[in-house]
């Protein structure tokens, strides 16, 4: 599975930040991702914008970068992005399994106890 990171590389200040941090977290954590750029890519622009659920995108315009895939499966934006890497869910929130000895796994592990 690789995860896609949709992306603008041209972008507002805010926006690039948030996509340096879900890319630079893959890249720490060694999760392969591919970075599909919407700003030079109209293919990719279009992708997104039709793939991203109704449930989840603004009320108005479209919505922004970056978004995160899991191949077809959307995942979230940055802000769930954000609240699964506070609580130590990023592989979960990903679809992917926890390696062993991570933070997720740990928790996982404790949870199947109870």
């Amino acid at each position: 599975m690789c995860v896609n990171a949709v992306c603008a590389a041209e972008s507002g200040i805010c926006i690039k930040k948030q996509q340096q941090d879900v890319m630079g977290f893959l890249a720490a954590n060694k999760i392969e991702y591919e970075e599909c750029d919407i700003a030079a890519n109209e293919a990719n622009r279009k992708w997104m914008r039709e793939n991203v659920p109704e449930e989840s995108r603004p009320a108005t315009g479209n919505p922004l970068p970056p978004q995160i895939f899991n191949e077809e499966k959307y995942c979230g934006n940055y802000e769930a992005f954000f609240d699964a890497r506070e609580d130590n869910a990023v592989y979960a929130f990903l679809g992917l399994t926890a390696p062993p000895g991570s933070k997720e796994a740990e928790a996982q592990a404790k949870k199947a106890q109870q």
